[in-house]
């Protein structure tokens, strides 16, 4: 398994991801949002991963580009503004190869062994 664990440091659901895999004594990868973010790549294969951006985005924030994203018609041009801004996107997102979650996900984290 190679687990990556892109989240912020003050997120409670990303230190709940942090701890479910040191409890379990599975290696991962810890990445800064606020300072990396998702590469081109990364985010094309979490898009894949978790079924479109739909699914990608917090919803419930009230970041201004949450209600702009509500009324974007086009599919490509809500996945190229969130890939612009990465703030909107729901925290933690975890990475094992070709397959990711979004949000803390234990049951399917468990399917990963």
């Amino acid at each position: 398994m190679n687990i990556q664990i892109f989240g912020l440091s003050k997120s409670f659901d990303t230190k709940k991801a942090e701890r479910y895999f040191k409890e379990r004594h599975i290696p991962f990868q810890s990445i800064d949002m606020k300072r990396y973010g998702l590469s081109g790549r990364e985010f094309d294969a979490v898009l894949h991963a978790v079924g479109g951006v739909d699914q990608l985005v917090d919803w419930d924030s009230k970041d201004p580009v949450v209600d702009l994203l509500r009324y974007l018609g086009d599919k490509t041009a809500r996945e190229d503004k969130v890939y612009e801004n990465q703030q909107v996107i729901k925290l933690p997102v975890v990475r094992n190869g070709k397959l990711a979650t979004v949000g803390y996900c234990p049951e399917i984290w468990k399917t990963w062994d």
